[in-house]
């Protein structure tokens, strides 16, 4: 139909301005420009909505993101001590055992030992027992039990491991050493770091150690093996898995010394026993029917030696009240001749001193407990951040186009378009666009067609 043929007629070509024939010329006018900018606006929107998406989808990201590094939950839990020590010692028993990393040679040891004093309990003490005495084998067994304890003894006990510097201390004793030394030229070495202490009218120097950021003791030393500073340092010892300090000294050394006895006692008996079996049988037909015996002759043989020769060695330290460590640097005979202030000058007290003095306690507090914050992501706190997250983004792709699209639903097009209409009105200055009220009579209908809308 064309124009002008009714006061119901339109033209429904799609691109067209749809218009109504109202009373005169200057209200249908006013009409056509109303709609005239309803368009206008529509499709100026329309051209902005890629930007809005991605706008939005980039916001939803971030929202994602947030969720997944928000779900890290700080966790506060309390341990041993032992389990957050520094160096180079495994625990074991809830930090009662206490040993070096090292422990091949230690079970070495353990197993010569055991060894060696089956196959005398199984082949020489029933033929001795009888033979000669029963107490034979009694001996032999209390001296192998006194072995082994002074053996676990030492090895599961703290030798004197002396605590490191908290990071406060440790900045303390810094500025302290900065503040005694001044300011050091560029190109040129700091002094050492030393401190002097008088000792029985003699001056012995404590060193600072870098590793655990104190000034040790006097006799003190840093074990490269077990990374950790030892108050009256002797040596590490391999053999039985530990070092050897102020706290085990005594134990390593009635374990010398009783492994020494133990290994006398089954080598005798052993030559003992094959020599009256010789008498009755010969002594190749002897050595054929015990080749246990054999083999027991020749480990004690080997074994007697170095452990002797090790027990004579420290018996001489002790007398002399000096360690292992001193005696090697030559801490008291160098070329000084500085005299050893820990000595009384007396057999008898040294070895009372080292022996028989008191058993001082462990400073490290092994078992004691102490606060961790552990950093755990949690599962429960995930879901309920992400959806919160998610949320947002839905709110916001309510509002944020404000222009209808294939994805907006047909119940929300007409306050979408209204509020588009008001912000962008605003937004630019102008009135919003005002919309044709129906009017009483039939004639004013102005509603937009609905695929012009889409």
């Amino acid at each position: 139909m064309s124009l002008g043929q009714g006061p119901r007629s339109r033209r429904s070509s799609r691109g067209r301005i749809p218009h109504v024939r109202l009373g005169n010329r200057r209200h249908r006018r006013s009409g056509e420009l109303d709609c005239i900018g309803l368009c206008t606006n529509l499709q100026h929107r329309r051209a902005e909505t890629p930007r809005l998406h991605k706008t939005n989808k980039k916001n939803s990201w971030h929202a994602r993101r947030r969720a997944r590094t928000m779900s890290a939950v700080m966790v506060t839990r309390k341990v041993r001590k032992w389990e957050k020590l520094p160096g180079k010692n495994t625990f074991c028993c809830d930090g009662r055992v206490m040993m070096a990393r090292q422990k091949g040679v230690f079970y070495l040891t353990l197993f010569l030992i055991v060894g060696t004093c089956s196959l005398f309990f199984a082949f020489e003490c029933p033929y001795l027992a009888v033979h000669l005495s029963p107490a034979i084998p009694f001996f032999a067994v209390l001296l192998f039990l006194f072995v082994i304890a002074m053996l676990l003894r030492t090895s599961f006990s703290d030798p004197g491991v002396l605590p490191r510097a908290l990071p406060e201390e440790a900045t303390f004793i810094e500025m302290e050493i900065e503040a005694a030394n001044g300011n050091v030229p560029a190109g040129q070495r700091p002094p050492p770091r030393i401190r002097n202490v008088q000792i029985n009218n003699q001056i012995v120097k404590l060193k600072y150690c870098y590793t655990c950021k104190i000034f040790r003791p006097p006799r003190a030393s840093h074990c490269s093996i077990c990374d950790n500073c030892v108050d009256r340092f002797d040596h590490h010892c391999p053999w039985v898995g530990n070092c050897v300090g102020k706290r085990n000294y005594r134990y390593f050394y009635m374990f010398t010394l009783s492994l020494s006895l133990l290994t006398i006692y089954i080598f005798t008996f052993n030559i003992v026993h094959v020599v009256m079996r010789s008498v009755d049988g010969g002594f190749l037909n002897t050595l054929k029917e015990t080749p246990g015996t054999v083999l027991e002759v020749l480990v004690c043989f080997f074994t007697l030696w170095s452990v002797v020769g090790l027990t004579g060695f420290h018996t001489y330290l002790i007398s002399l009240n000096q360690t292992t460590n001193e005696d090697i640097k030559g801490s008291w005979s160098g070329k000084n001749r500085v005299q050893n202030p820990y000595s009384h000058k007396n057999f008898m007290k040294n070895c009372c001193e080292v022996l028989c003095g008191p058993t001082y306690p462990s400073v490290l507090d092994r078992r004691g407990m102490t606060q961790e914050d552990l950093t755990v992501s949690s599962a429960s706190a995930a879901p309920s951040s992400s959806s919160s997250s998610n949320a947002a983004p839905q709110t916001t792709k309510t509002t944020a186009p404000l222009i209808p699209n294939e994805h907006t639903p047909d119940d929300a097009r007409p306050s979408i378009a209204a509020s588009a209409e008001n912000s962008d009105s605003s937004k630019e200055g102008f009135p919003p666009a005002k919309t044709v009220p129906p009017l009483a009579s039939p004639e004013t209908d102005v509603s937009l067609p609905k695929d012009k809308a889409q």
